[in-house]
């Protein structure tokens, strides 16, 4: 734990200095916009878990793997939500995960700029901490016609689009936007359905001790355990009971 959270410090002081400066966005092979912000964040959670676990694998989104033989294995996202931290919202994240296999056991959303952290331990309740309020607890939800739906973007489902329209058309309201974000907004109780596709292991492995730390469930869309081979699409759910209702509105 003291490694997750020094890692997920080295990231913000890596982070601040560039939100709302003039940073260039350079695109991935997957036309994916990176900044020297995510680049210097995940070298500095490199070196710290270098320095603290080396006997640890290191999986992240930008330098890849290093160890791969290790059992245990740290994966990094240094900022969940490139686009919204280039366009100055405060909506992106900090995700660092360590797995046991292919199980999450502790995972950091950490958002450096409004100084917002949820953490999360396997077997234990999430820990929230931040100036803006909240709680952590995810909330009851009777029936989908009462939930508030989250996806990042429409643009993610590509083919599968139909589908989460099909989910869309039951719920109260569907709102874009919010990255890793919308996850911690569902583990403090204000958001109770989140489905999302294209997701990459660094994307969804620290999200789940938090969802499930604090009270909900993050499944893939069958509601089968998420695995690190899978096919990135995800659901998560505040009230575990909305599950079965999610997956066949997908089918």
């Amino acid at each position: 734990m003291a490694a997750a959270v020094a890692a997920a410090d080295a990231a913000g002081s890596a982070i601040r200095p560039h939100f709302r400066g003039s940073v260039a966005a350079d695109l991935k092979s997957d036309q994916s916009p990176v900044t020297i912000a995510d680049r210097n964040a995940e070298l500095a959670m490199r070196s710290v878990l270098a320095r603290d676990c080396p006997e640890c694998g290191v999986l992240g989104e930008e330098f890849g793997l290093e160890r791969p033989e290790s059992r245990l294995r740290w994966v990094l996202d240094p900022i969940d939500g490139t686009r919204a931290f280039i366009t100055g919202r405060p909506t992106f994240g900090c995700l660092v995960a360590l797995l046991d296999g292919d199980t999450p056991i502790v995972g950091i959303i950490d958002q450096p700029v409004t100084r917002e952290r949820w953490i999360g331990v396997a077997g234990r309740r999430t820990v929230f901490t931040g100036p803006l309020g909240g709680q952590v607890g995810t909330r009851a939800c009777p029936s989908l016609a009462r939930a508030e739906l989250s996806a990042t973007s429409p643009e993610m489902f590509g083919d599968d689009l139909p589908r989460f329209q099909q989910l869309r058309a039951l719920v109260r309201r569907n709102y874009w936007g919010g990255d890793c974000y919308a996850y911690g907004l569902l583990a403090l109780g204000q958001i109770d359905v989140i489905v999302e596709c294209d997701l990459k292991p660094w994307d969804w492995a620290a999200l789940l001790p938090v969802i499930e730390g604090a009270g909900g469930r993050l499944t893939d869309w069958h509601g089968q355990p998420l695995k690190t081979d899978g096919d990135g699409r995800v659901i998560a759910v505040g009230d575990a009971g909305l599950l079965k209702d999610v997956i066949a509105a997908l089918a």
